[in-house]
């Protein structure tokens, strides 16, 4: 397969880009080349006015299986048993992880198969996610003396510590239905009915003004990083800056009138 293929790009005519994982060989692993196209995805995404919400999919059995370990074997080739090339992926990753937080867009998982290692990780990362019941997520880093470090921070942060802990130390398989009890994903849908599911969340959320969508998600990831008193004066400015915006005078002005509002984005 030639290396464009392995990320798809569909934006439609309502604003909802879908990422297609395409790798299905290597079990949508991310390796180099799938780290940078999605990372150049995710990028280009923030910048598009056209993109309203991102929609991450895979083709395949696998959803993402995690770090490519036949590309990272083969870097332990080098003098320094591959530490400069191990420094250099886990960066690329770490940013690529942080680049759908800081994406401006919503981005939405949309799971089947398995996600496991960095694949759980990605939905993690991902500020909504939806998955088929018989998707199943693991972080199986101890199976091999690799605990998953880098996987545990977004896991962390979606998670309760002791059920975040429970997956790291066991390495167990989680069911889509417990993933959606402890917060790992929203919910989980037979399978048939995943793509619908997804989409019309996508359409939901695309039908709001953008500029309210990424003033909020930005606010929501800064103020999560505060103490209490220092969120609350962070949030306090947002929301003063928000209602000067001109969407917020026309959704204010539509709900009093008692009609539909129509964004500006701005």
């Amino acid at each position: 397969m030639d290396k464009s293929d392995i990320l798809l790009r569909d934006l439609d005519d309502e604003g909802i880009l879908q990422l297609t994982l395409n790798d299905a060989g290597r079990r949508n692993a991310l390796s180099e080349a799938m780290l940078a196209q999605l990372t150049a995805a995710f990028s280009d995404a923030g910048a598009d006015a056209s993109v309203r919400v991102i929609v991450l999919a895979a083709n395949g059995p696998a959803f993402c299986a995690g770090h490519d370990l036949k590309e990272m074997t083969a870097g332990r080739a080098a003098p320094d048993r591959g530490q400069a090339y191990f420094t250099k992926v886990m960066a690329q990753c770490s940013a690529m992880m942080q680049g759908i937080v800081n994406c401006p867009k919503p981005v939405i998982a949309e799971v089947t198969g398995i996600a496991t290692a960095a694949g759980c990780q990605l939905v993690a990362s991902c500020d909504l996610a939806i998955a088929a019941d018989t998707a199943r997520f693991s972080t199986p880093g101890v199976h091999i003396g690799l605990f998953c470090s880098t996987p545990m921070v977004a896991l962390s942060r979606n998670v309760a510590s002791k059920h975040a802990m429970e997956m790291l130390l066991t390495g167990d398989m989680t069911s889509a239905n417990r993933a959606a009890e402890i917060g790992l994903i929203n919910r989980s849908v037979p399978i048939e009915v995943l793509q619908d599911e997804t989409m019309a969340l996508a359409r939901k959320i695309a039908s709001k003004s953008s500029l309210t969508l990424s003033t909020g998600k930005r606010a929501f990831y800064t103020q999560r990083e505060m103490t209490l008193s220092e969120a609350y004066d962070y949030a306090s400015g947002v929301m003063v800056e928000n209602m000067l915006a001109r969407d917020a005078e026309e959704g204010i002005g539509a709900f009093i009138e008692k009609r539909a509002p129509r964004w500006q984005d701005s």
